[in-house]
């Protein structure tokens, strides 16, 4: 009698134990990742679950919606709507637009200064950069730049930002105190998208007509490497680099290259091109997930998002998302 009681007591253990294992293996899967992609001709926001690479829901936010940021606790997203002359917050939890900041017409990039508390944004039609103080909803400054300004980075010390003007085909240097237009260099024609790399040293833009990436030394501000491009079938017309990302190890560049279809993997120590990874039609904007395991891609005229598995760099799978997709960053859920 005492060894069937000892068996049913330790077989109902086993058997809770094991209904707890199943349910924790069930929830283990569930994604701890989103990306938000802004979609130009829909005026909304493809949300997609990226451990079920599907779009799980679209959020309608303002007219064409470009630049997209989050706050640095990722509550909130900052978003360009361009043809609304605003920015717009979105509160994640609630899928609502809970406010919005003042930025001059036609805001097209954003960057956050690493205190979270100022947004930059380059407004194209005025030639401007405007500074905004998230807290007090308002502009404290606007400082004259070249015409049609875009990319947008600031230095990881928080000292520099830098827009490039795509018409004047410069990179202006500014300082984040003074708001003081302290430098300006000359680069390819339409220079695009800026990233500093994370030691502060150096800075690498695209410049889409120009077919180019070039890096700058941040002291000097003076070119140190220039990178051209060149894909077996395709016209150079077709190169035209925008969007960058840099591996945060040091060992490889990302280049989203625009109708040319492919992102181009830059080794960063032999520094040349290793290979080109073909995608969607018309790539923008490149993301990487918290490991930096995946890269996404935003292809325009194809309407979807390639996923890059990084170790492999393949392309493992298409998401179609809106319209016109342009901007992408990546959440990540505690």
């Amino acid at each position: 009698m005492k060894k069937t009681l000892y068996f049913r007591e330790n077989f109902s253990t086993i058997l809770r134990l094991s209904i707890v294992a199943v349910l924790f293996n069930a929830t283990a899967g569930y994604a701890t990742e989103f990306a938000y992609v802004t979609n130009e001709k829909d005026d909304n926001i493809s949300v997609i679950d990226l451990s079920l690479n599907k779009v799980i829901k679209t959020i309608a936010i303002g007219e064409r919606p470009r630049g997209i940021i989050f706050n640095k606790e990722q509550s909130l997203a900052y978003i360009c709507a361009s043809e609304s002359d605003r920015i717009q917050i979105l509160d994640v939890a609630t899928d609502l637009i809970i406010g919005e900041l003042p930025s001059g017409e036609d805001p097209e990039t954003i960057a956050l200064h690493p205190n979270g508390k100022i947004i930059y944004t380059s407004n194209e039609d005025d030639a401007l950069l405007t500074v905004i103080d998230i807290d007090s909803a308002t502009v404290i400054a606007q400082i004259d730049v070249g015409v049609e300004p875009e990319g947008l980075a600031v230095s990881p010390d928080g000292k520099i930002v830098v827009v490039t003007s795509e018409t004047t085909n410069m990179v202006h240097w500014i300082d984040t105190k003074t708001h003081e237009n302290f430098a300006n260099t000359l680069v390819s024609a339409r220079p695009r998208s800026a990233k500093f790399t994370d030691d502060n040293k150096y800075l690498w833009v695209s410049s889409e007509i120009g077919g180019t990436v070039v890096i700058l030394d941040v002291a000097t501000q003076k070119i140190i490497k220039e990178f051209t491009f060149d894909i077996r079938g395709i016209h150079h017309d077709r190169v035209q680099p925008v969007g960058i990302e840099l591996t945060k190890d040091g060992r490889y560049a990302f280049v989203a290259l625009g109708p040319a279809n492919h992102v181009a993997v830059i080794d960063r120590k032999k520094m040349e091109v290793e290979e080109y990874l073909l995608v969607g039609r018309r790539v923008w904007q490149l993301a990487f997930n918290q490991d930096e395991s995946k890269l996404l891609t935003t292809n325009g005229i194809s309407g979807d998002v390639s996923v890059i598995d990084v170790k492999r760099m393949k392309v493992t799978k298409s998401i179609k998302v809106g319209r016109y997709p342009w901007g992408v960053v990546i959440r990540n859920v505690p």
